[in-house]
Order: C-alpha cells, then structure tokens, then sequence
C-alpha cells in the first residue's frame, strides 16, 4: 500500500505503507544512530514524535527484550529508506512484528536523506504520514504537555538492596539508567515527579537522580522552586531533560533547538579536562548558554559541534547534570564515570549521616 509522509511546510515524500491503513500526526525528527534502533523507538524521550532513520537499512538484527527502554513504543510513526524482513537472531522479534503489535506504522521505501535535508533546513516541525494519498489540509493541535496523563507512576517503587540508596526522580526515565545504577549495588526509588518533600524525606535517600523524559522543561515549571530545595540538600545528578530542569530550577532559561540532537556520535568535551568523548543524545532543548550566568553553575561539557550547553556543576554543593546520556555508552564505556563521581558524592554523604 502506497503511503505519503506530509511535513507542514508543504513538503510531501511517498512511501510504503507498513500496518493499519490510517494517519497519524507528530513533530518529525531524524535519529543518526546506526544501530539501536529498539532503544530509540521505546525510549519515552521520543513520546508522540515521529522519527526518521537516517541509516538505510532498518530493523536488521531485529527487537530483543532485554534492550527495550520502556514497556512499549513511544514513537507515533517511523519512517525509513529500508525496512528489514528477513531472518533475526534468535530469541528476536523483527521489527516489523514488533510494530505491528504495538499498531505504529512504518513508512519505507522513502528518500530519507531528502526528509532529513528538508528538516535540517526548515527545523523540525509538525508532520503526518497516512496510507492516504491526500495531503492534509487540517493541522490539529497535538500534545506537548506529557506530564498529565496515566504514564505518569503515582507510587514509589524500589529495586535492588544496595546500601546507597537513590532517588530516581521519574519523568519517564529509560530503563538503561535504573539498569546502571542497580549494576552499581544501588537501592533505587523510583519516584512520582509530584510528591512532596515530606514523602521524599521520609525515605532517607543519599542521592537524586532527575531522569530524562519528553517535551519542554517548562511543563514542569510550577515544581522548579521544590526541585531547587530537593538539589539544595541531596547530592544531584540531572540528566537530559533532569538537566534542564534543574539548571531552570536555579533561574537558567532553555530555548528549543531548530532542529535537535539525536543520535550516537555527538561530540562533547569536558571543559575541566579537555577530554573528547563521543556521546548518545535525543533532545530538542538545550539550556542557554548567557542564562548561566544569572545561577550558581559552571558549564562542565560542552557539544564540539554547535558550543551549546551539554553539561554542569555547582560549585559548592554536589550537583551535577548533564544533557547527553551516559548510560547509553555510545563507545565501550564512553562517560559511564559520571555515575561514580555521583554515587561517590551520594556515599560521602552517607558517611556524614552515620557519623552525625
């Protein structure tokens, strides 16, 4: 079945049509991963988008589990040049099974590099693709608020039986983040982002973790003064959209990028140091660089490719956040350090605790 990806700006693609005839709606953007596709479809940063493969071939080694960041598929619709169908490795879902359970089209057999271009040069923007011919006249608005729906976790549940205990601070965090804090003999909370400081206090955690999640920071901005105090008094570590709430809860203002950074192979490096190290991004926002100057903080990381923002520290009190995602080690281990020296700052204070 013939399909047709339609970009807002009149731009239209044809393709072919993979799932139940229909037509689904989502800011388009493009990922430049050439593997782990399975992440980038579940990972809840990509919530109501639909994404565009810049690798031609997608689907090759099929879907497993253990590599899923969520419970199911958070992409509205996907588009590639090539959708794999053939043999899998075992214990494997192909792709197009995968799919068609969670009834989220593909559109293949489209000129990717051309949807990409045309994004790269108008941004990123609203999109549809249909199993009609029809371009779309009606533009509807769409969801940018993800933090009102029943996604959102209401209790605390805790893994693992570490003595750190940490608080994972849940916009609808990636999986691979709890994964890494348990292989660190973590306990980990996985915590609603509306409770209150009494329920947090309560629990006698040794560290926060604000996760990464969809949409823009200022969704969240009526709890920026509480997520400020919850900084204030625990060692901190923000991550991608955790990153951008918490420079936001200190007075740091955010502005969305024409186009975002998504992909495995952005280079960020370490102001302190001068170490380069490629890194795993999916963000649409990025914290502005002279806001800075009206917080606390001090730029730590910085993208090689653009100068924005890509990570900061407090000088004074252990916190520390950065926009790219170190649990993805786009290298062998590319940055998964930065969960050390956080655990290590969680520990110390547990040592100040016991010996109150």
């Amino acid at each position: 079945m013939t399909g047709l990806l339609t970009l807002a700006n009149g731009a239209s693609f044809k393709g072919h049509w993979n799932g139940i005839p229909g037509t689904v709606q989502g800011e388009i953007v493009f990922f430049t991963g050439m593997t782990g596709y399975e992440e980038v479809l579940t990972d809840p940063s990509y919530k109501g988008q639909i994404i565009v493969f810049s690798y031609p071939l997608i689907g090759q080694y099929g879907v497993k589990a253990s590599h899923l960041q969520s419970e199911k598929i958070q992409a509205a619709g996907i588009v590639v040049t090539e959708l794999y169908d053939g043999p899998v490795e075992k214990g494997a879902m192909t792709l197009r099974r995968f799919t068609e359970i969670a009834n989220v089209p593909v559109l293949s057999g489209v000129d990717t590099r051309s949807v990409i271009q045309a994004v790269r040069e108008s941004g990123t923007m609203q999109s549809h693709i249909s199993s009609s011919s029809v371009t779309p006249v009606h533009w509807p608005p769409v969801q940018t608020d993800f933090f009102s729906g029943a996604d959102n976790h209401a209790e605390i549940v805790t893994f693992g039986e570490g003595e750190i205990h940490i608080g994972l601070v849940d916009f609808h965090y990636k999986s691979t983040i709890l994964t890494e804090l348990l292989k660190q003999q973590c306990k980990v909370s996985v915590l609603p982002y509306t409770m209150s400081t009494e329920q947090l206090d309560l629990l006698q955690l040794d560290g926060l973790l604000f996760s990464n999640g969809p949409g823009d920071p200022a969704a969240l901005s009526s709890r920026f003064p509480i997520y400020r105090d919850w900084a204030e008094r625990y060692p901190t570590f923000g991550i991608c959209l955790g990153h951008q709430v918490i420079a936001s809860a200190f007075g740091a203002n955010t502005t969305k990028l024409p186009f975002g950074h998504r992909g495995a192979n952005h280079p960020v490096i370490n102001l302190k140091t001068g170490r380069v190290a490629m890194s795993s991004q999916n963000h649409s926002y990025v914290v502005e660089d002279d806001s800075i100057k009206q917080t606390p903080f001090a730029v730590l990381y910085k993208n090689v490719n653009d100068d924005s923002i890509e990570g900061l520290f407090h000088p004074k009190l252990p916190i520390m956040t950065v926009q790219f995602h170190p649990e993805a080690a786009p290298g062998p281990a590319d940055h998964l350090e930065l969960f050390s020296q956080f655990l290590s700052t969680a520990k110390q204070k547990k040592k100040v605790k016991i010996h109150a």
